[in-house]
């Protein structure tokens, strides 16, 4: 998929994430490639980009020791055609999105990141964050808070109550517009800031930043008790 805007042309990048070491999985293996009905995590979450028409090719970095595994049991075996580079990871997965974008060749216009232990993201998600990306410069998918959140002072107790309503708890896919995505990082490198995501250092910029709304189902693999769910959410499609 061609983008335009304001006459610029581009293609549209998924950069997935997928090189951390996911400790607290309590796993021998790595949380990416932990099997759902019988396929690994990564496997599922690359091919939701695979099958989505509008994007036009996936980058995804991974842990360096991986490398040929991936290649060749998550890539290859799953016909992930998609995917135009397997890219090392860096030390933080700030560092390891840089790499991914730096990875993109030729003229992008829109770069999705994603998080390669989010395997139940759909194609309206992808799809529709790609289309705010374009009409904003940046956006992000998230659900409300469902919880009562409290903000406590260094002591643990109680200073104020945030209102509920206009709380939210982000996920990715975060999608941009190539140069803004580029500059952030670029700017957080020059400035040794460390953001918790991509958005953050977007709005570092001064770039105000859409929010969409995803779904409860987008939840990342990152505890034991993350499969019970993710097993439970597959056995419900």
């Amino acid at each position: 998929m061609e983008i335009y805007k304001d006459g610029f042309p581009g293609k549209v990048t998924a950069v997935i994430t997928a090189a951390g070491k996911g400790t607290r999985m309590n796993s021998s293996i790595n949380k990416q490639y932990i099997e759902l009905g019988g396929i690994p995590v990564l496997a599922r979450t690359i091919g939701v980009f695979q099958q989505c028409r509008e994007v036009d090719e996936i980058i995804v970095v991974i842990n360096e020791e991986d490398l040929n595994f991936c290649r060749k049991d998550i890539v290859q075996k799953y016909g992930l055609t998609k995917v135009k580079a397997l890219v090392s990871g860096g030390a933080e997965r700030q560092d390891s999105v840089y790499k991914g974008l730096c990875a993109i060749e030729g003229c992008c216009g829109i770069v999705l990141i994603h998080d390669g232990a989010r395997p139940f993201v759909t194609s309206e998600n992808i799809a529709d964050s790609i289309s705010a990306a374009i009409e904003f410069g940046a956006c992000g998918v998230g659900v409300k808070v469902k919880d009562t959140v409290k903000i406590s002072d260094m002591e643990g107790f109680v200073s104020s109550t945030p209102d509920r309503s206009r709380l939210w708890s982000i996920q990715t896919p975060q999608s941009f517009a190539y140069d803004i995505i580029m500059k952030a990082h670029e700017e957080a490198i020059k400035n040794n800031y460390l953001g918790t995501d991509d958005m953050v250092l977007v709005e570092k910029l001064g770039i105000p930043v859409k929010i969409l709304e995803g779904s409860y189902r987008n939840i990342k693999m990152t505890t034991p008790e993350d499969l019970i769910i993710g097993q439970s959410i597959l056995d419900s499609m």
